[in-house]
């Protein structure tokens, strides 16, 4: 448990009157101490509680964000109470940190798989947990601070407090640091608004900072302000070659470093990221070693590097670990009992969630054979285990360093694909638009040579066609005495033609301007408009007796005008094509079925051979000879088109001489409050 002492601490003030509330569950009084000053100086509101009955009344009575949670507790498992939060009304949004001492595998997977955020085994850095809660609340909860952070990193505490507090009197919220490994700790942990920072520090210096956040792929865009007490005239072109956004010298009047703050922010496009994950932030290291002095040794010293450790003894624990915990870097012993380091590196290699994570064999072995060997398995590094872990903690540090920048390029690449697709679809887009658009055009076109036909064929057709039959009929009348059988037979068979092709011209012209009409939906009382339709036909042919079944309520939305028209023309067909059966029946009904209402019409008349059903709805296509049954061969397609345009369906069943089935559907529209009985 590190934490830096008294005067060097760093400091973030309240960022407002709400501060996110942190309920921290231990039974251990040290920890709860140590982890609530912590998230304390880090603007959280603690809550520490020993037990789960009082994290229990914490959780109802506060609006909490965060828990650290133990696994054994004295009143209960840990993993239990995770359980409970989870179910509850904001437990989706919870973010919980699991914190135990080191234990199997097995009890990390549990936590992990019941719903915990992180696992963080003790001894723990108290950096990294603050630094892990702050990490998951930008990805769970962004944009929860609402007054801009700055970052001041001063070594002077005087101008820091003051530059601080003219930063608060200024409306902004303030985090210090009093040298540069803490600030660049703290850039990545807040992600602040912008870094102004001193250009003499101990340890790593002013510029050193600004291009440590520049080699960042999470941080490079955050603006930078540097600071400088000296009079030395380079100066400002080393600070502006690090990367600076401005330089200030410090002996300027506070509102003249205001002023060109305020101007830097202005240019900036940054933004507190949300997302991005950055090389400073806190990082998990899985180290696999069957040794344990071995492992307690290195975890020691990674943990005092601001890493979590997460130790496993075998290679099977480590797989386990990895299918349910994500980890920033492997060190893996070569030589180990069961599956073996070798073993074990390849089926990590070979697994697409975990083949990206950077892997270091370790061994005992200085052999050459036996770093081909570990190379050779998939590692991403060798190193031989030595007392001095310089070298370990180096190549750890490079290969995170190569995984951030590979993550990064890939990033950029993702973005580059991206954005050639979204230019290939509105090029695609475009180049449709205008398709459509011709089409439009070609269609209108056609429908314009359509008009024409129909009003030539209306009027410049219809006009000679009335003088024939005029004419004949005349010819029928007056001079009929003057003709033989034979010429008067010619004359009646000149008639009749002409008024065949009247009716189709008639049903051309109606079948043309159906797909131009408009729909009107209504309430259709489909029940009524069959009696109507079959009492007209029952008035044109009083002589003829026919049994009419039609069932009560059938109702739907539809255009009345076109339904009428599919009545006329099936409840037509029905009464022509039952005219030589001695006992004619004619049924109307409905059926439901998974597609929806069926309506059909029936008649015990001449039927069809279903062989040829497929020309039925074709216009002029006809089953029958006109001498056995006059028509035109078009009412049956202009049905077809009606139901389509209803958006439904049309059928026909049947057989020769046992008459024939017509079904239809139509899709379902929500009914006008009236009713129309056609």
């Amino acid at each position: 448990m590190n934490r830096p002492s008294g005067q060097d601490r760093p400091t973030t003030p309240s960022l407002g009157a709400m501060r996110t509330a942190v309920l921290i569950v231990d039974d251990s009084l040290t920890v709860r101490m140590d982890l609530a000053e912590a998230f304390t100086d880090a603007g959280f509101l603690a809550l520490p509680s020993a037990t789960i009955g009082e994290a229990r009344a914490l959780a109802m009575r506060e609006d909490v964000a965060v828990v650290v949670l133990d696994v054994q507790l004295p009143d209960g498992d840990g993993v239990d109470l995770l359980k409970e939060l989870r179910a509850g009304p904001r437990g989706r949004d919870l973010i919980v940190l699991m914190l135990s001492s080191e234990a199997e595998i097995s009890d990390r997977v549990r936590g992990l798989t019941t719903g915990a955020d992180e696992y963080v085994g003790k001894p723990y850095e108290t950096s990294y947990v603050v630094a892990k809660a702050h990490d998951l609340l930008r990805i769970r909860q962004p944009q929860r601070t609402q007054a801009r952070a700055i970052l001041v990193i001063d070594d002077s505490a005087t101008y820091r407090n003051t530059l601080a507090q003219a930063l608060r009197d200024a409306g902004f919220a303030v985090i210090t640091a009093a040298d540069g490994e803490t600030g660049l700790a703290l850039a990545a942990d807040r992600r602040p608004h912008a870094v102004m920072v001193d250009g003499q520090l101990p340890g790593i210096d002013g510029a050193a900072v600004i291009r440590n956040l520049r080699l960042d792929t999470a941080l490079r865009g955050m603006p930078c302000v540097l600071l400088t007490a000296a009079d030395d005239a380079d100066a400002e072109l080393t600070a502006l070659d690090a990367g600076a956004d401005a330089f200030v010298r410090k002996e300027e009047a506070l509102d003249v470093i205001l002023a060109r703050l305020a101007a830097v922010l202005r240019r900036a496009d940054h933004r507190p990221a949300g997302h991005a994950h950055s090389m400073l932030g806190p990082k998990k290291i899985l180290a696999v070693d069957d040794s344990s002095t071995f492992l307690h040794e290195l975890a020691s010293t990674l943990r005092g590097e601001g890493y979590d450790v997460v130790m496993a003894r075998a290679g099977e624990d480590a797989l386990d670990l990895l299918k349910v915990q994500s980890v920033d870097c492997i060190l893996l012993d070569l030589m180990m009992p069961g599956l073996g380091g070798t073993g074990t590196c390849r089926l990590i290699k070979s697994t697409p969630g975990m083949r990206d994570i950077p892997l270091i064999m370790l061994t005992a072995l200085e052999d050459r054979a036996a770093m081909i060997e570990g190379l050779g398995a998939g590692a991403d590094d060798y190193i031989a285990k030595a007392s001095d872990f310089q070298v370990l903690k180096a190549r750890v540090r490079a290969q995170i360093r190569r995984k951030e920048f590979e993550d990064e390029n890939r990033r950029i690449r993702d973005e580059l694909v991206r954005r050639e697709l979204e230019t290939a679809e509105a090029r695609a887009a475009q180049e449709l638009a205008e398709a459509r658009a011709e089409l439009v055009k070609e269609l209108e076109r056609k429908n314009r040579e359509l008009e024409a036909f129909s009003y030539s064929v209306s009027h410049d057709l219809r006009a000679p066609l009335r003088g024939i039959n005029g004419i004949s009929r005349i010819l029928l009348d007056d001079y009929a005495g003057k003709l033989d059988a034979t010429g008067q037979d010619y004359l009646r068979r000149i008639c009749a033609a002409g008024g065949r092709m009247s009716d189709i011209i008639d049903d051309m012209l109606h079948l043309a301007r159906l797909g131009q009409a408009a729909l009107a939906r209504s309430p259709v009382d489909f029940t009524a408009l069959v009696h109507a339709v079959l009492g007209e036909l029952q008035h044109r042919d009083a002589a003829r007796q026919v049994d009419c079944r039609v069932s009560d309520g059938m109702t739907f939305a539809a255009d009345p005008g076109m339904m009428r028209i599919v009545l006329d023309n099936l409840l037509g067909n029905a009464w022509k094509f039952s005219g030589k059966t001695a006992q004619a029946v004619i049924t109307v009904d409905s059926v439901p079925s998974p597609a929806g209402t069926v309506y059909r019409v029936r008649d015990n008349g001449a039927g069809f051979d279903m062989a040829h059903a497929e020309k039925l709805f074709t216009p002029f296509r006809r089953l029958h000879t006109n001498a056995e049954f006059p028509g035109t061969g078009i009412g049956l397609a202009t049905v077809h088109r009606i139901i389509e345009r209803h958006g439904g369906r049309i059928w026909a069943e049947s057989a020769k001489g046992q008459g024939a089935c017509f079904c239809f559907t139509l899709a379902e529209s929500p009914p006008p409050a009236t009713v129309n009985h056609g």
